[in-house]
């Protein structure tokens, strides 16, 4: 079957380490995307648990696989810059290596970006456990778009489901710090004066489990006001506003079912 449109290349950004457990899962939920012209570009952070030879076997049977392994271990945020640093798609795509996309995800979010020229969106997504049940309802994203002041108020962009176009925005990089880099990767963005665009459909699946570093967030409360302060250079009462709606919307996200 012929696609509806000429499709872009996305190129689908994700760090791996120590992922084992769940990465087969991951790694199939990307192979069965309807969606078929993209580059997969995951970067080993020097894992120690079988990971490392699970990629490797993945990219000597999938030619849309690059892989790249870091000399020393350099976490999430300095991996994902690695990988979109090497990308070539046209979009770059986010997800984890513990996390799930449904088989339409990029067929639906890359199809509504190209054809209503929208360069940033983001999508509603569900819970699963270690197991991969599913917990608690699905997070659902505004309808309205999610400008700068939006997603200080509330950070409904989740990794997972966030999409920009690179080729008409370029390339925006993530901090190098172990924490929030992705969310200011989201606001560089949003600085520009561009948009996300949120689709109200379920097309991921975050998993949440105790390693998970979202789900430590009440220890994260004086590191998110100092990002705040420090990287978005807000004042004090600034910082301090949003930081109280953070913990509000993120205690609501994450904890209650």
């Amino acid at each position: 079957m012929k696609p509806e449109f000429n499709q872009p290349l996305v190129s689908i950004i994700t760090p791996v380490y120590n992922s084992m457990q769940f990465l087969e899962s991951t790694i199939n939920s990307v192979i069965v995307q309807s969606y078929s012209n993209w580059e997969w570009i995951l970067v080993d952070d020097c894992s120690t648990d079988g990971s490392s030879e699970l990629l490797e076997s993945l990219h000597e049977r999938e030619p849309r696989v690059r892989l790249f392994r870091n000399p020393h271990n350099l976490g999430q945020g300095k991996s994902r810059n690695l990988a979109i640093e090497k990308a070539s798609g046209d979009f770059i795509a986010f997800l984890d290596s513990d996390d799930l996309w449904v088989k339409e995800k990029l067929s639906i979010q890359i199809e509504y970006m190209a054809k209503r020229q929208v360069y940033f969106t983001h999508t509603s997504y569900g819970y699963i456990d270690e197991h991969g049940d599913r917990i608690k309802d699905t997070f659902h994203v505004s309808s309205h778009p999610i400008s700068y002041r939006d997603l200080l108020r509330r950070t409904e962009i989740s990794c997972l489901t966030a999409i920009y176009d690179a080729k008409n925005l370029g390339k925006f990089y993530m901090t190098e710090d172990r924490t929030k880099e992705d969310y200011a990767l989201w606001l560089s963005i949003l600085k520009t004066g561009v948009v996300s665009q949120g689709l109200d459909q379920e097309l991921a699946f975050y998993r949440q489990h105790g390693n998970s570093t979202t789900s430590k967030k009440y220890r994260l409360i004086l590191d998110h006001y100092t990002f705040l302060k420090d990287n978005q250079r807000l004042g004090t009462l600034q910082a301090l506003k949003y930081t109280l709606a953070w913990i509000i919307n993120g205690f609501l996200r994450y904890y209650i079912k």
